[in-house]
């Protein structure tokens, strides 16, 4: 959809309405919902390295090593839920496990 244009003061038409100017406002703090702060990253990267990988994580990358996407795939899916969240989390771990290959680890549990 178009964005809409500004009102023109007319009482008919498109962009009929009052003129007036538009407000600058503030973004506020639910805006910022989602974003991961610096400690917060910190401390997940930290327990990352210390715990590795959930137990379905680790099942994860072991269908991903024998080429089972499709497989993978529903396995995320009955843990996490939404198939949105699904494709995602298997791509991250795709990831992962080609990082893991490059680096020249064996496993998960360096």
């Amino acid at each position: 959809m178009a964005p809409k244009a500004s009102n023109n003061g007319h009482f008919v038409g498109l962009n009929k309405g009052h003129v007036v100017a538009k407000r600058e406002i503030p973004v506020r703090p639910s805006g910022r919902k989602g974003l991961q702060s610096k400690r917060s990253h910190f401390v997940k990267n930290l327990i990352h390295e210390v715990a590795c990988f959930a137990p379905y994580k680790k099942r994860i990358t072991e269908l991903l090593k024998v080429g089972k996407d499709k497989r993978a795939l529903k396995v995320v899916k009955r843990k996490l839920g939404t198939h949105k969240s699904t494709k995602k989390k298997r791509e991250d771990m795709a990831t992962v496990l080609r990082k893991m290959r490059s680096a020249g680890h064996a496993g998960p549990n360096h």
